[in-house]
């Protein structure tokens, strides 16, 4: 069993197979209250236990996320909530507040209580005060770096919690309130509407549009991709390695999980980190929509490198083809996620199907008609497959 925690993002109980079957430790969740992603599809008290037992059954452990910052009338049912969660088998909960781990502590002792990044934890003295408090687990915030973490962990004895990939913020995470001030939904409380990657005209003192119409201005952070410093980050003795995305598709999961699952087993097992490091970069990439960069982690001063000014990111990519839903033989049924036509070279993978490619050379639609492309999202296609593969296996574009 690896030494490091690989945890991963799920929004809903498809999504948290994909995690633990792609290769990830643990799976944090949200339910339909106390979460900072409310527009997430999110988890009934019975998908919980459900999710508790796939992943108790797989090997992983579950942990709920309750880290919105509680105003009074927040407070309402949270303690039979808790209970509840101790109850159906969650292994921890993510907080957000110290009065939050008091109460877990008091009416559901069996349960981990992990300190959210929404604390913006940042030093060795804040951490030690945490578990003092009843803290099970850290989790730093995002704007510590390689350098920082690894003196930070000379200094504490309660397990930690990092970033390695996803979206950041582009203030100190938890403390922004452009989407109170502009939307009036509280970002705190699990309505952050993304203000920052808004598109915005600007105007000088004299009131004169300054801004290129053609190229409107954004003000939000790449996204994080630690693969080109994760050996680093192990080195300094964290414990858990941290995706973010509660929000994100099934193929962006079996991409991102997959590829530093297989990056953390290589360090570990002393094999070729350059070449493991390429790899994990070539399959993140495949599942990347906007910029990235490492982050705080080697520069805490970074400049124009690190946002995303104008062009609000990437194109969405269309790359991710279906999902592999029936098999006899060689014929395979596909439902279809993004178009693709007779004569490209696909790919399909899955937690058993190691990326294996071929040339699409038969396609038959819903209606039995034999044709040269399809364009129908959830369509169930025929294609042939000269490779056996599994159900559920992903199919997309080969590069």
């Amino acid at each position: 069993m690896s030494r490091y925690e690989l945890l991963a993002p799920a929004g809903d109980l498809n999504r948290l197979k994909t995690a633990v079957d792609f290769g990830a430790d643990a799976v944090f969740i949200g339910g339909k209250q106390y979460s900072l992603r409310y527009r997430a599809s999110n988890f009934t008290l019975e998908d919980i236990q459900d999710g508790a037992t796939y992943c108790h059954d797989h090997g992983a452990q579950l942990f709920v996320t309750a880290n919105m910052i509680f105003h009074d009338e927040d407070l309402e049912g949270f303690t039979q909530y808790l209970k509840d969660l101790e109850r159906i088998g969650v292994d921890a909960v993510i907080v957000a507040s110290v009065q939050a781990v008091r109460l877990v502590k008091s009416v559901a002792p069996k349960l981990e209580a992990h300190l959210s990044t929404q604390l913006s934890t940042l030093n060795s003295k804040a951490v030690n005060f945490l578990k003092r408090l009843g803290a099970d687990r850290v989790v730093l915030g995002r704007e510590t770096t390689l350098e920082e973490v690894d003196q930070l962990m000379k200094h504490v004895d309660v397990p930690i919690e990092v970033f390695i990939h996803g979206a950041m913020c582009t203030n100190f995470s938890g403390r922004c309130t452009l989407s109170n001030h502009m939307t009036l939904r509280d970002a705190n409380r699990g309505g952050c509407a993304q203000s920052c990657r808004w598109r915005y005209e600007i105007y000088d003192d004299q009131k004169a549009l300054v801004s290129d119409p053609e190229c409107l201005f954004t003000m939000s952070s790449k996204d994080m991709r630690t693969a080109e410093i994760l050996p680093e980050l192990l080195a300094t003795g964290v414990y858990s390695l941290k995706i973010e995305g509660r929000m994100k598709s099934e193929y962006y999961l079996a991409c991102v999980v997959s590829a530093y699952r297989r990056f953390i087993d290589t360090i570990e097992n002393g094999g070729d980190i350059e070449n493991a490091r390429a790899l994990c970069n070539e399959a993140l990439l495949k599942a990347e929509n906007r910029e990235s960069f490492t982050g705080f982690y080697e520069n805490s001063e970074f400049g124009r490198e690190g946002y995303i000014y104008g062009e609000n990111g990437r194109l969405a990519n269309q790359d991710f083809l279906g999902i592999i839903q029936s098999t006899d033989g060689d014929e395979v049924i596909l439902e279809v996620r993004n178009h693709f036509k007779v004569g490209e070279t696909l790919e399909v993978f899955g937690p058993k199907t190691n990326h294996k490619t071929f040339v699409l050379e038969t396609l038959i639609n819903s209606k039995d008609e034999v044709v040269d492309r399809v364009f129908r999202p959830l369509e169930n296609v025929k294609i042939k497959v000269p490779f056996d593969v599994e159900d559920f296996d992903f199919v997309r574009r080969a590069s």
